[in-house]
């Protein structure tokens, strides 16, 4: 779904819960000629505020901010040397008034439940809705106001909850329990999924296999196993949705909208079309792109600027992150495809100097370690010894694999710091997984097992599918760990599944050093933006997260 609204429906209702001291004033441009009556009574105007809450997506998937929250401070990724938000990802003197991204996605978060709530509340005034049109509609923004509250509830715990829209400034807060927060977020997907249609002509859009999907994740989170498998099962047959045959297939700027996705941010090709240089949206900050091509590269235009300088297949180098080696040793590559797929090694010449001609090795960054008597002088080796040190932590943090499946090589310039890839934030792999995670539970290692191979099936290199298998007896809590992180590395979902298995400070204890070394049992929530605890009058209720204060 390509998302165009006009700026002053957002500020009309994107109204913030909490504001922050400091307000922007927006410029209105109005060139419907709709109103705040004819938005909640008309269909024109009904439909511009339901494309608006879908587009408050746009601040969390394909940008760093939210990157930094759901992928980093796992076990998985560590800083690259170009990391703007090393709190987030070390814990280090991690507070709510050192990091900016925090700030921005509660504050978009609670923009867009405030418009959910508004639309909700409004729908039955439409007067040239059908009843079909308004059920299809509210199911949307309760859809979405369930996916926000997901956000807000896991990332802060028991945070600010309201199901009612509100107008102007509010400068007071309640601490709701996450339990209820839950409870509206159930109610919320129940009516989704008995209210949308099973299909839509308008990609990107909320559907009944969409809303089961998320509610089996929400299921999973919340320990209704049963309830996980049976709505995880229920999406992988009954809707047409298959795994694609080969995994690097999922990655292909012309195969995006492909059968194994089952919810995606629908990113334009045509960039002027999704936000980029609107200054007028509430908090002064436009959406933008897919940025995740920009994010996991290593700095390879740094390695001989006479033989490998920066292009567009190579991508933009923000080399804001790196794997953990504990995430490269996770692979099998003899066996696995799901490491090529993902990764890149090896960066050849694209300008030639001197012996050097275009296509030879500059830069190899093999998955183990290689002897220096074996290594070539003809071009340079970042092996796990120049990478990682004894203990696992980097020793340097410019040069190592990077993960290349977001690389987008239609960008038009070396420069261009947007992507029009599309982010998957539910494919089918997940549905597997949930499934596999929730039979285990349920004590049904069999069946874990059959989910669990159907992904290792599809990832097997050419002739190696029996290579890949694996038996009841081998599914464990951590394989299942392990298992997503081969297959979802970077999806933005790590941080969520490592706190929902109760996993997040052991394997950080075991697999990051860096993070190891700051993190605490407080870290299971982010702290709450000082902005928002300053700005509101009941300061005695409202408080900060234990540990941040």
């Amino acid at each position: 779904m390509k998302i165009l609204i006009y700026t002053w429906i957002l500020g009309l209702f994107g109204l913030m819960v909490l504001v922050s001291s400091c307000e922007k004033k927006l410029d209105e441009y109005n060139p419907s000629g709709l109103t705040a009556s004819t938005v909640v009574t008309k269909a024109a105007g009904f439909e511009t505020l339901v494309n608006a809450a879908y587009s408050y997506d746009r601040f969390w998937y394909g940008k760093e901010e939210g990157v930094s929250v759901s992928e980093m401070g796992t076990d998985i990724w560590t800083s690259g040397s170009g990391d703007v938000y090393p709190q987030l990802t070390q814990y280090n003197n991690l507070q709510g008034s050192n990091t900016s991204s925090l700030n921005l996605l509660w504050n978009n978060f609670y923009a867009a439940i405030n418009l959910c709530n508004t639309g909700i509340s409004a729908i039955s005034k439409v007067t040239d809705y059908t009843a079909a049109q308004k059920a299809t509609r509210e199911g949307e923004l309760r859809f979405l106001r369930a996916f926000y509250y997901w956000h807000i509830a896991e990332t802060w715990g028991g945070v600010n909850f309201t199901t009612q829209p509100t107008s102007g400034v509010v400068t007071t807060a309640n601490r709701t329990p996450v339990d209820t927060i839950y409870n509206q977020i159930f109610t919320d997907l129940k009516f989704a999924v008995a209210n949308l249609p099973a299909t839509t002509t308008d990609y990107g859009r909320a559907t009944i296999p969409v809303a089961k999907a998320f509610l089996a994740r929400m299921y999973l989170t919340r320990g209704m196993n049963a309830e996980a498998n049976t709505l995880a099962s229920n999406v992988i047959k009954n809707y047409g949705y298959s795994l694609l045959p080969k995994f690097s297939d999922l990655w292909s700027m012309a195969n995006l909208k492909n059968k194994e996705v089952i919810w995606a941010i629908d990113y334009s090709t045509n960039l002027a079309n999704n936000d980029l240089t609107t200054s007028s949206y509430p908090n002064g900050h436009s959406r933008g792109s897919n940025n995740d091509h920009l994010l996991y590269l290593m700095v390879y235009d740094q390695v001989n600027t006479s033989t490998l300088i920066r292009d567009i297949p190579y991508g933009r180098p923000f080399n804001r992150y790196m794997p953990t080696l504990s995430l490269l040793n996770l692979f099998d590559d003899v066996n696995d495809s799901r490491f090529s797929g993902s990764f890149q090694t090896v960066w050849l010449a694209n300008k030639a100097s001197g012996t050097v001609k275009i296509g030879d090795t500059v830069a190899y960054c093999p998955k183990g370690t290689i002897p220096v008597a074996q290594q070539s002088a003809k071009y340079k080796t970042y092996d796990y010894a120049k990478v990682y040190g004894s203990t696992g932590a980097p020793i340097q943090n410019k040069f190592y694999i990077s993960l290349s499946k977001f690389l987008d090589p239609t960008r038009t310039s070396i420069a261009e710091a947007q992507s029009a890839r599309d982010v998957f934030v539910i494919r089918l792999a997940e549905m597997y997984l949930i499934a596999a995670e929730a039979k285990l539970k349920l004590n049904d290692k069999d069946s874990a097992a059959y989910y669990i191979n159907q992904i290792r099936t599809r990832a097997a290199k050419p002739g190696r599918t029996a290579q890949m298998q694996i038996t009841p007896a081998q599914v464990t809590l951590d394989f299942i760990l392990d298992e997503r992180a081969r297959e979802l590395c970077g999806e933005q979902l790590r941080w969520f599944d490592l706190k929902r298995t109760g996993k997040l400070i052991s394997r950080i204890n075991t697999m990051n050093p860096d993070a190891a070394k700051y993190i605490k049992d407080y870290h299971l929530v982010r702290p709450i933006p000082q902005t928002q605890l300053d700005a509101v009058t009941n300061k005695s209720v409202f408080t900060q997260n234990p540990g941040y204060n």
